[in-house]
């Protein structure tokens, strides 16, 4: 047996990009577990101040953005005074891209890797380094994309970044030599403004050829995201799909 202790369930979570969508539906599901949660979104929508009102005790949100690193850096500060250390980060804002590769602007590229690259990997640096400097054990999830792993027409930026999140997750997860669990989930396409890039013609073969009948949905994947912070297992370094099979 090994003498490297156990990486304990996380009891307090920040989650980027909790305002609406999946990330909405992540910090509902923590809260249901009993999770104390910090979510951070652009902009703190009604349904996410409802559950901060809902749980004050356990719940701590802002209007931060993702690329701000500065404002990320008081918003966790902030968060371990209200709510105690952080030991679980979910990686969830981000951007979607709705054009072709050769018409996607220079500035759009780089608002895009920004969004959905840089400022991940600058968050779970300040998170690891606080985590590290505490001497606790923690476990990150980073919501990629079968994007990353399949190709489709207009997405080719996006793409990109998931898979470089994707690449980060296995080397951090190697790098931290098990003092962390490090995962991603990869989602199918939501039936939202970010898979509208692909159209209803591309949707309908995506569909058609999933074996499971229908596009993903946030709660086929916040289960997935539960497990990889709450529960005990071993998994480490994985990208686990949740798509109905439908990039087999």
């Amino acid at each position: 047996m090994s003498d490297t202790p156990l990486v304990p369930p996380s009891s307090v979570v920040l989650v980027s990009g909790g305002s609406r969508g999946l990330g909405l539906a992540i910090v509902t599901d923590l809260l249901d577990a009993g999770v104390k949660v910090a979510a951070f979104a652009r902009t703190v929508t009604p349904e996410l101040a409802k559950l901060a009102e809902a749980y004050p005790d356990r719940v701590h949100v802002g209007a931060v953005d993702v690329t701000d690193l500065p404002a990320a850096q008081a918003f966790l500060r902030a968060a371990e005074e209200r709510l105690g250390p952080v030991d679980g980060l979910v990686n969830n804002a981000a951007v979607g891209q709705d054009s072709m590769h050769t018409h996607t602007s220079t500035a759009d590229i780089a608002r895009i890797v920004e969004t959905n690259l840089t400022a991940p990997l600058h968050l779970t640096r300040l998170v690891v380094r606080r985590m590290l400097g505490g001497g606790r054990r923690g476990r990150i999830v980073n919501v990629t994309s079968i994007c990353a792993q399949r190709g489709f027409p207009g997405l080719v930026a996006y793409s990109a970044t998931k898979g470089g999140m994707d690449a980060a997750t296995r080397s951090l997860a190697r790098e931290l030599g098990g003092r962390m669990l490090v995962n991603a989930v990869a989602p199918g396409f939501f039936a939202s403004e970010m898979s509208a890039v692909l159209g209803s013609t591309q949707l309908d073969q995506i569909v058609r050829r999933t074996p499971t009948g229908h596009l993903t949905e946030p709660d086929e994947v916040v289960p997935v995201v539960r497990m990889l912070l709450r529960e005990h297992t071993n998994i480490n370094g994985q990208v686990i799909v949740v798509d109905g099979a439908a990039s087999v």
